[in-house]
């Protein structure tokens, strides 16, 4: 395996990114109190456009401005009070983050959709996906990288003791990969973009935000490797979509980081949130199917979530973070 230092500490647990509610500052008092070694900036799309994925990462698009239009997110010819909406509401949220977390000296994680996601969500202003639009798709990861420079640059001056690690959210990844995105009739799909591309553009994003990022992506079929080689320290996943174990282990051994999602994002049919010692154990079964020693565990992966937490309740989120954080130590107390 190879020796890798990791921008977490030993036992980390963050994460993904959404919470429920409206309150961002009961979220960041949540986030905080629960996640100590790896706290996050709170996502809240209960609050209504603009603080959804695309919308929010759309507000930090440069020169690209967009707007929503028949519930759907596009690229506008001028800024308006959608765009408006979306900084005002990011603007927000970090002067929120900064009042709490002033003196904090670790690490804290941003979220944003990544390039991919993002051209299979924005619609064009004559109609159709950005997707279908290489150009557009080159100008887009641009627009991307410049604006999550600005984004980072902007939390590490509210926040002078931390550092940043960059969460890109690609849930679209792998269908943008198969050529499994529909066109807007319905009927058809638009092509695939071949993985060299994927690759360079992904590579583009990262290199300009200019801080540790990970890829997160809550589907089947991730890939890893074009992960790994755009220039990514780490991947999220949910591991009950796991189904072929070589790719994850081959990744994993090359220094790839693992943010494990472990805990449900919902709760389960009897409502209880999992308890730290399932968890716990859900990590290390996967890890010892692997075949990697224990020593390495706690410190190459995150215990996190399975994905956002949106739709569960107060209760359950604060349960579930708590578990994720009480695992993160118990497999650290074992290394």
């Amino acid at each position: 395996m190879t020796e890798t230092t990791w921008p977490w500490g030993v036992g980390a647990a963050t994460g993904i990114g959404s919470l429920p509610g409206t309150d961002v500052a009961e979220a960041q008092r949540i986030v905080l109190g629960e996640l100590p070694a790896l706290p996050h900036l709170p996502e809240l799309p209960a609050r209504g456009p603009g603080a959804d994925l695309i919308g929010r990462t759309g507000g930090l698009l440069v020169e690209l401005p967009v707007e929503l239009y028949a519930a759907r997110w596009r690229i506008a010819p001028r800024p308006g009070k959608d765009l408006r909406r979306a900084r005002d509401l990011m603007e927000r949220d970090l002067d929120q983050l900064a009042e709490q977390a002033e003196d904090y000296a670790g690490p804290v994680k941003v979220q944003a959709a990544g390039p991919f996601t993002l051209a299979a969500s924005l619609e064009l202003p004559i109609g159709g996906r950005l997707l279908r639009d290489p150009g557009a798709v080159r100008d887009l990861a641009g627009s991307l990288a410049e604006g999550l420079r600005g984004h980072v640059a902007a939390v590490a001056r509210r926040l002078p003791h931390a550092t940043v690690l960059l969460q890109l959210d690609e849930p679209s990844l792998p269908t943008v990969l198969a050529g499994r995105v529909p066109t807007e009739s319905g009927f058809g799909t638009h092509r695939p973009v071949e993985s060299e591309v994927a690759r360079a553009l992904l590579r583009g994003v990262i290199e300009a935000a200019g801080v540790p990022t990970v890829v997160h992506c809550c589907a089947p079929d991730v890939p890893l490797e074009l992960i790994r080689t755009a220039g990514a320290v780490g991947v999220a996943l949910d591991l009950e979509l796991i189904t072929d174990l070589d790719p994850l282990g081959e990744v994993l051994d090359a220094g790839l980081g693992l943010l494990a999602g472990a805990a449900p994002a919902l709760p389960p049919p009897g409502g209880r949130a999992p308890t730290s010692a399932q968890v716990a154990d859900r990590v290390r079964r996967l890890w010892d199917q692997l075949g990697f020693p224990r020593r390495q565990l706690a410190e190459q992966v995150v215990v996190t979530p399975a994905c956002g937490l949106a739709g569960a309740t107060p209760a359950y989120v604060r349960a579930v973070l708590a578990a994720c954080r009480d695992a993160g130590r118990r497999l650290a107390e074992e290394d």
